[in-house]
This record gives C-alpha cells, structure tokens and sequence, in this order.
C-alpha cells in the first residue's frame, strides 16, 4: 500500500478500494467526450437537462397521477450516468475519490469547487423563496402544495452543483509531447 501527503496526520495508507477507485475516475478511453473546455460543458449542460426532465417528470406523476410519467426517470438514467462518468472522468475524480487520494492541488481545486457551488446554490436557494413569496402574494397561488418539490429541487441541486460546477471549471489536459 502507498501512502500521500506531507504531514504526518496525512498520511493514511491507501486501500484497494482506493486503488480502484482512482483507476477508474483516471481511464482515458472516451477522452474525445471531455477533451475540450465546449465539450465538457456540453456533457454538464446534457447532465443539468437531464436531471430537471427526470425530476419534472416524478413531480408531474405525483401531481397529476400520470403513471407512465414515474417511469420516464428510469429511461433517462443511462443516459445520466453516462454524463456522469463523463464529468468525473474530466475532473478525474476531484468530488469522487477521498481525500488521501488526492495531492494539495486537487485538494485546493476541491475545496474552490465546493465554495463556489455551494455559494451558487444558495442563490438558486434564495431565488426559489422569492420566486414562492412573488407567486403568493402578486399571483393569489397558494405555494403550499410547492413546499415538497422545492424541498427535493434544492435539494438535489445542492448536491449535484459542486460536481457541475467541477465539470464547468475543469481545465484542459496538458498537450503530450509524445503525440506530435
């Protein structure tokens, strides 16, 4: 087992699922799918769309008791975890592997991901109650029957943002001289 970091509380050894996990957040098959700053933000951009649609389609299904609309999610999720792994790929498993696995510069990038997007949420958060208390008070809607998937929205939104976030920000792999 090998070990990281420089001080001695850092110092933890690696496991097998260590290991394995960082083997596969760093394979480099499908690289055409991330290479490029566009196409990195296409794949969160897919991903983003593809969470609302799922997310829509449950509260659509719940609110009007469309049953077929229940199952749109499990179609879409192939298709999410695809973008997914993209996304990890990308970021080479930045929010993905623990941080004894990491060195100090995935470590600080880490860190800047989880700031930026948590900040981001709580303005996505803090839209979501003014939007709730404009379409009470100028509209004349009730926003009661909203409460519980405004609750599950933030909520998912605040735990996919920082792995957004990260596929938005990732840099681009240095050019290796052995290809040209």
């Amino acid at each position: 087992m090998t070990t990281t970091g420089t001080t001695p509380t850092a110092r933890r050894a690696r496991t097998r699922y260590d290991e394995r996990m960082y083997a596969l957040m760093n394979r480099r098959e499908v690289p055409g799918l991330y290479a490029t700053v566009g196409r990195r933000r296409t794949v969160v951009v897919v991903h983003v769309l593809l969470t609302v649609a799922s997310l829509a389609a449950l509260f659509s299904a719940f609110a009007t008791a469309t049953v077929w609309l229940s199952f749109l999610p499990l179609l879409l999720i192939f298709p999410w975890c695809v973008a997914t792994g993209a996304i990890n790929a990308a970021t080479r498993g930045l929010l993905e592997l623990r941080t004894r696995v990491l060195d100090e510069r995935q470590l600080a990038e880490r860190d800047r991901v989880r700031a930026l997007a948590h900040r981001l949420t709580t303005y996505v958060l803090l839209g979501a109650v003014a939007g709730g208390i404009v379409v009470g008070k100028l509209g004349g809607l009730t926003v009661g029957g909203a409460v519980l998937p405004v609750l599950i929205s933030a909520f998912v939104v605040h735990w996919l943002m920082p792995l957004w976030v990260a596929g938005m920000t990732a840099q681009d792999e240095p050019a290796d001289d052995r290809d040209e």
